[in-house]
């Protein structure tokens, strides 16, 4: 299958997942929280597990995890608090998504070759 196509796909499934995500998690800060790091620690895993599989990551990867995760929403939530004010809970914000994707990321790697 193409390329394009499987990183389309992937998307529609990823943006679909997220929507679902946001109306359970009412608040968005949680809710972009929530999705990048449950997507940055299915990446980690993806990446562990499926890298020589350039199909599944073009779905899943690229099209999936892209699609789920939001740094632009993140990066407007956290400038938003900083500008209300709101200066230790947009560096929290700020923390919580970058440090918690990356110790997600190698969760998720970690994970997927120990299991």
């Amino acid at each position: 299958m193409n390329a394009v196509l499987l990183v389309g796909v992937g998307g529609l499934l990823g943006a679909l997942s997220r929507f679902a995500v946001g109306s359970v998690v009412a608040d968005g800060r949680r809710a972009t929280l929530a999705v990048n790091l449950l997507g940055s620690l299915a990446l980690g895993a993806l990446t562990a597990r499926l890298a020589a599989d350039a199909t599944l990551v073009a779905l899943l990867g690229t099209g999936f995890c892209g699609a789920f995760t939001t740094f632009s929403s993140f990066a407007v939530e956290t400038v938003e608090s900083y500008e209300s004010g709101a200066r230790r809970a947009a560096l929290g914000n700020a923390a919580a998504n970058l440090v918690g994707a990356l110790v997600a990321v190698g969760l998720g790697g970690w994970l997927a070759t120990a299991l």
